[in-house]
C-alpha cells in the first residue's frame, strides 16, 4: 500500500448549468467520515430551498471508506457520478456537495449524471490537488529522568508533538509520516525505560 494520497489542500467551489437547473458544487479535504457529514449538513442546512442536495466521500489512504447519496434524484444518476469524479482525480479524504436547483425542465436519467459529474470535476478543478504522506501516531511512556533524550528525538525534523504529561511517568504522542514510524519507534525504544504503548495509523 502506498504511503501518499492526493486531496484537495482547501476547499473549492464549481457551477453547472443545464436547461434552466443550476447546480452548485462544493468540494472539501476532511479526514474522517464524521467531519464530511457536518459538511454535509451545513450544506443542507444553508441551502434548504434547493431541490437536491446530493453529495459523496472517500477518507482513507486505502480510499476504502466511502459513501455517496442521491437525496431524491433517481437512483445512481447524482451520488455515484459524484464519486466517481473523486475516483477520476484519484483523491481521498474529501467530500464534494452538488446542490440542485431545478429549473423546470427535466434532464433524463443521462441528463442528470452529465450534470452531477460536471458539476463535481468542476469544483475539483477548481481547487488545488497536493500529494500528502500518510501519517501514523507513536504513543509512549516514560520515566522523567529520560526527558532530555525523549525531547531530542521528539523535536526532529519529521516529527510533530500531538500530546504531552510529564509527571513522574511521562507519556507523549508523536505524529510522523508512516513510513518512518518504525524507525521512529526503535529510535525511542533504545532509550532507558521508554515503553512503546502503539502506533496507529491517522486519517
Amino acid at each position: 500500500m502506498s504511503d501518499f494520497f492526493k486531496t484537495l489542500k482547501e476547499p473549492s467551489e464549481g457551477i453547472y448549468k443545464e436547461k434552466m437547473s443550476k447546480f452548485l458544487s462544493f468540494a472539501h479535504p476532511v479526514n474522517t467520515a464524521e467531519e464530511a457529514k457536518d459538511i454535509i449538513k451545513s450544506y443542507q442546512k444553508k441551502y434548504f430551498d434547493a431541490r437536491h442536495v446530493c453529495w459523496a466521500y472517500m477518507i482513507g489512504t486505502n480510499r476504502s471508506e466511502f459513501l455517496s447519496n442521491d437525496n431524491g434524484e433517481p437512483s445512481g444518476t447524482a451520488g455515484k457520478p459524484i464519486l466517481g469524479q473523486i475516483n477520476s482525480f484519484e483523491l481521498t479524504n474529501v467530500v464534494i456537495v452538488v446542490v440542485r436547483y431545478f429549473g423546470g425542465i427535466k434532464l433524463g436519467t443521462s441528463g442528470l449524471i452529465v450534470a452531477y459529474r460536471e458539476a463535481a470535476a468542476e469544483a475539483i478543478r477548481n481547487g488545488e490537488i497536493i500529494e500528502c504522506h500518510e501519517m501514523s501516531a507513536v504513543e509512549f511512556t516514560f520515566p522523567y529522568l529520560s526527558m532530555n533524550d525523549v525531547m531530542k528525538t521528539a523535536k526532529g525534523n519529521d516529527v510533530q508533538i500531538l500530546e504531552q504529561i510529564f509527571d513522574n511517568c511521562c507519556s507523549m504522542k508523536l505524529a510522523i509520516r508512516s513510513d518512518l514510524a518504525e524507525a521512529l519507534s526503535k529510535k525511542l525504544s533504545d532509550i532507558d525505560g521508554v515503553c512503546i504503548v502503539r502506533i496507529t495509523t491517522m486519517q
